[in-house]
């Protein structure tokens, strides 16, 4: 299991995560200990921090004690199994409690194993491998279904879900969200030029530029359909999205990608409409964020192609409705 769990992690390359949650310093340095050498180590000392925590780094796995002063580990696993951005992390909780009734509580918070106080070593590096190895496989076929095979970003659903996700986030934090809508400039002349199969390979290519500027996990880069990519960017604001956008020309421009057929360059360039909310309104839909993209994408491409046009921020307070 153990060759499994290193075979998966390497194919979305990293270590898998863990969150640490104990009010007892004592016993987060003896789990710390024993999983260190093996997996990527948060720590909490508390139902909310551990939330929010969860939320900066989305941990692949939960170690939760239940007896904490303020929110104890049974109100802490509900409140993380109603919010869509962690309600897939896997909880194992720590206790001395050993009642069959302390058992179905635990299990109908959501939790999915228990492991007994005090902590066995071997027992504990066991059941982590167990449920980290489930939550991998999970996750990694989950991703198939919502990848793009060509080139290897998020498809439509996957944004659509995120988007609706993240904006919630934002929402819930009062924290600005950006998105940039990008289009490859006459790409149907290039198909016409150099054949589907050269159009195929310089999709890849330009998804592959575009994701590399993109470092956050929380950021999306998907393929919104054709020749066009969308980026969501949760806690960005105006300026740090047109800072990337135009990181994103560039990127894609030292491709230096033939264009024969061009009318804005000689290489393959791109246009980018940038669409800004300073924080998600109640009343506001992510609808909204993406016709202020789209309308500024239009402009781009009406002013000769190869820029980014953003800067205008959606009012938050005005919900839009798409055609």
């Amino acid at each position: 299991m153990k060759r499994i769990l290193e075979e998966l992690s390497s194919l979305r390359g990293s270590r898998p995560r863990v969150l640490l949650c104990d009010d007892q310093p004592i016993n987060i340095r003896l789990a710390n200990a024993l999983l260190k050498g093996d997996y990527e180590i948060f720590m909490a000392t508390s139902g909310m921090q551990a939330m929010e925590l969860c939320e900066k780094v989305v941990p692949d796995l939960i170690l939760m004690d239940v007896n904490m002063p303020g929110l104890n580990g049974y109100e802490t696993c509900e409140r993380l199994k109603q919010n869509t951005a962690t309600l897939g992390i896997p909880v194992i909780f720590l206790t001395a409690l050993q009642t069959e009734e302390d058992e179905v509580k635990g299990f109908d918070a959501g939790g999915v194993d228990f492991i007994s106080k005090p902590i066995n070593g071997t027992v504990l590096k066991a059941r982590v491998l167990t449920h980290l190895t489930l939550k991998l496989q999970s996750d990694f076929y989950r991703n198939i279904a919502v990848t793009d095979s060509l080139t290897g970003l998020f498809n439509r659903r996957k944004f659509d879900s995120e988007l609706a996700e993240k904006w919630e986030l934002c929402k819930r934090s009062g924290q600005a969200m950006s998105l940039l809508m990008i289009d490859i400039d006459y790409f149907k002349k290039y198909n016409d030029h150099y054949g589907h199969q050269a159009g195929d390979r310089c999709l890849a290519d330009v998804a592959h530029a575009i994701r590399g500027n993109f470092h956050r996990s929380y950021d999306c880069v998907a393929r919104y359909g054709g020749e066009e990519f969308a980026c969501i960017l949760p806690m960005a604001g105006p300026e740090q999205a047109l800072m990337l956008a135009k990181a994103v020309c560039e990127s894609v421009a030292r491709l230096q990608l033939p264009h024969a057929r061009s009318e804005a360059s000689q290489f393959v360039t791109l246009s980018i409409g940038v669409a800004s909310v300073q924080a998600p309104g109640h009343s506001s839909m992510p609808a909204a964020l993406i016709a202020m993209a789209d309308k500024n994408l239009y402009q781009a491409k009406a002013l000769g192609r190869a820029q980014v046009v953003g800067g205008a921020q959606v009012d938050a307070a005005t919900p839009v409705q798409l055609p």
